[in-house]
């Protein structure tokens, strides 16, 4: 049988056919959105409030221990427990969730050690890679409290306070581990570090080089 059309169905059809196109405008600009927010969202918030917060309380309690109590023997545990507690959280957590970083060593049968460097690879769709948030957060606490630590060293040498020597040196080596660790994670595991300054070095020299040679042609 053959149904004759009304015409308020054309109408109507023409109405659904451009709140669809709508819908789908909008269903993306939401994507869009939420992507932006993920870029800048704390994803794992625990991580990143501990990836600071032994480093920074060692750091603390090293500037106020005097004020606080007198006995150097509870301030130096009470900072090594910290530096302590701090080297395992970031060598084998946050690192790992925050950046997708990781770097351990290990004996293989011959009872030789080799040093592991591991970068994890992001997915296509961005969901296991990390947020700008979390990525800020972990290298500026990597490198700024190292290099504190590293100033500690020099006032405590320079002021004669050798007691408290040891326990600044041991906060540089075991936060200075960290950090090479994972450099070493992030310009590549087969890759020496002085061979990569080398090799910079070289390039803007004969970059100047270069530069220089064409002025002089000109």
């Amino acid at each position: 049988l053959l149904r004759r059309k009304d015409p308020n169905e054309r109408i109507f059809h023409k109405i659904c056919l451009s709140d669809d196109i709508e819908d789908v405008s909008l269903f993306d600009a939401d994507d869009d959105v939420s992507r932006r927010s993920k870029k800048s969202k704390i994803r794992h918030p625990v991580a990143s409030f501990f990836h600071l917060f032994f480093r920074v309380s060692a750091i603390v309690v090293y500037l106020l221990c005097e004020l606080l109590t007198s006995s150097f023997i509870a301030c130096m545990v009470t900072i090594i427990l910290l530096l302590s507690c701090d080297f395992w959280a970031v060598k084998n957590v946050t690192g790992r969730l925050m950046v997708g970083l990781r770097w351990w060593n290990q004996v293989d049968d011959d009872g030789r050690s080799h040093w592991v460097f591991e970068a994890r690879k992001g997915s296509a769709q961005g969901g296991k890679t990390s947020s700008e948030a979390e990525s800020r957060i972990f290298w500026l606490g990597l490198i700024t409290c190292p290099m504190i630590w590293v100033i500690f060293a020099f006032s405590a040498l320079f002021s004669f306070k050798v007691k408290w020597l040891a326990v600044v040196v041991m906060g540089v080596v075991l936060q200075g581990a960290n950090l090479y660790g994972y450099i070493r994670c992030k310009v590549g595991s087969r890759k020496n570090l002085t061979s990569i300054a080398t090799n910079y070095l070289g390039k803007q020299f004969l970059r100047q080089t270069m530069a220089t040679e064409d002025q002089a042609a000109s």
